[in-house]
């Protein structure tokens, strides 16, 4: 019975597959001028020819062959690479609406119950709505300097917890996991009002393990072949399965051991507005008011959980390894800050405005290793024109994020980790999306309100450990690995690497 289903669904996939291509014969009928790309084969597209991998370089390479706006059809689905900055500018700033909403794939319709979620939905009343209600519990200055207390006393943790290993100081450790727990706390603070006591608590360690899956599924390239081509979809059961199990476990442990706590606390005593102590306090109000429902709630949770925790985690920790491997810029910015602050006064958030060499460290860090390098993808609903060229509707639309921030046309030495390229000739180039050539966190409608956390985070994360410790590699290496990981628009470190940190003496 397996058997004859499989071929059932595998033949009606064909006949899908074949309408679409069809379809897309009378695109051209209709005289559509597409933006340039490879030849496509009928039913699978560009699939044969250039694969399931299209991370950021890949796509590079790409464009400098077909151009700055290249189409790759990909089974039944349009890809859009755009890799200029005025190109950008056109799909996140002049036709912000046009592209605004989210494409989404099997896998992703999986974990974000077909977009309702935040990051996930497309552009309407929903996302608007869902967009305010997260913004003032999350995103904005007031919640920095309610909660940047707690990111500097995390932090200041940290420092205690690796100065008492006594390996870390000889043979290394891998900081990664501390500060892993760190962020944790950092964002735990802020939406539940508590924090894990170590990396042995047991809600924590399933907690993690759980969003570590969830990033591992969603973010692999393994899964595109029956995304793109429906002929195969039948393959993936198995796959899909296991996305399910996974989205399930990990939304019944929100709600059992946070959201439903959270009610608990809420019930026994009057929530006013000015009650209100932490996110999740602020998302269930929204539910109570009926303006969204308890799905809404955990899919909240589930993207600060992958959207605010993991991301800025990476960056944390290329940055670190970027000033092991170039040690005599982790001296510079260790002078400054013992300069600015004074020998041993431990930097704060405020601090962290008046140290320049910081800022750049932290801006070249995001430059070079861009942990959303391609961004989130947007999508058109309707038929639009980019570039001169015509959009068919419902097109991924990818920003090569990354080579903006990394073309030798643009940049001086890109290849090259040099923080003072934000002090010379690029002085005026900002995070903040200011200069399209430099969009670490996208810009526009959908841009990545996470930004107002993540640079005091990593600027007191940063400043912390290099103002207490030597950065070393392990004993016998000149340096440690920095080999890029890429997913569907993610980069990190391929390994966690071990790291000396020889404390200070002050």
């Amino acid at each position: 019975m397996d058997l004859l289903l499989l071929l059932e669904n595998s033949l009606l996939a064909l006949f899908v597959a074949i309408i679409a291509a069809i379809t897309v014969s009378k695109l051209r009928g209709k005289h559509f001028r597409l933006p340039p790309g490879p030849l496509p084969v009928p039913i699978f597209g560009n699939w044969l020819q250039v694969g399931d991998d299209l991370n950021h370089r890949n796509l590079t390479q790409l464009a400098k062959k077909f151009g700055n706006i290249l189409l790759l059809r990909m089974g039944q689905r349009h890809l859009v690479v755009v890799s200029s900055p005025e190109l950008a500018k056109e799909v996140l700033h002049t036709q912000g609406v046009e592209f605004g909403s989210r494409t989404r794939n099997v896998v992703f319709d999986i974990f974000t119950g077909k977009g309702q979620d935040m990051v996930f939905t497309v552009y309407g009343e929903h996302w608007r709505k869902m967009r305010r209600i997260m913004t003032v519990p999350f995103f904005t200055n007031k919640v920095v300097q309610q909660y940047r207390y707690g990111w500097e006393e995390e932090a200041g943790r940290v420092v205690e917890d690796v100065k008492k290993m006594a390996e870390a100081a000889s043979t290394g450790i891998v900081l990664r996991k501390r500060l892993q727990l760190m962020m944790y706390n950092n964002m735990f603070r802020i939406m539940f009002d508590t924090r894990f006591e170590s990396e042995d608590d047991p809600v924590f360690v399933k907690l993690k393990a759980l969003n570590g899956e969830r990033s591992r599924l969603a973010q692999s390239f393994e899964y595109n072949y029956g995304d793109f081509i429906p002929i195969l979809r039948p393959f993936l059961r198995g796959y899909l399965k296991i996305c399910k199990e996974v989205k399930e476990r990990r939304m019944q442990l929100f709600k059992d051991y946070f959201v439903q706590e959270r009610k608990k606390v809420g019930s026994s005593k009057s929530m006013s507005n000015q009650g209100l102590k932490c996110a999740i306090d602020h998302i269930l109000d929204a539910q109570q008011k009926g303006e969204i429902n308890e799905d809404n709630v955990l899919y909240i949770v589930e993207n600060i959980n992958v959207a605010a925790i993991e991301t800025t985690l990476w960056s944390i920790e290329w940055g670190i390894a970027e000033l092991v491997n170039h040690p005599e810029i982790q001296k510079k910015l260790r002078d400054e800050l013992d300069k600015v602050l004074g020998l041993g006064v431990q930097v704060t958030e405020p601090d962290t405005h008046r140290l320049p060499y910081l800022q750049a460290v932290i801006k070249e860090t995001l430059r070079l290793r861009m942990a959303i390098p391609l961004l989130v993808p947007h999508m058109n609903l309707n038929d639009a024109n980019l570039g001169g060229y015509d959009i068919p509707a419902e097109s991924k639309i990818l920003v090569n994020a990354w080579w903006l921030a990394n073309n030798p046309e643009s940049w001086k030495h890109p290849q090259e980790f040099r923080p003072e390229r934000f002090l010379e000739e690029e002085s005026k180039v900002e995070a903040n999306g200011n200069d399209f050539r430099y969009l670490p966190f996208g810009v526009g409608r959908r841009s990545c309100p996470g930004i107002i956390l993540a640079l005091p985070i990593l600027g007191i994360t940063i400043g912390r450990l290099v103002q207490n410790f030597e950065l070393l590699p392990p004993p016998g290496q000149s340096k440690i690995d920095t080999t890029e990981k890429g997913g569907q628009f993610s980069l990190h470190i391929l390994k966690h690497s071990t790291i000396v940190a020889k404390p200070r003496a002050f």
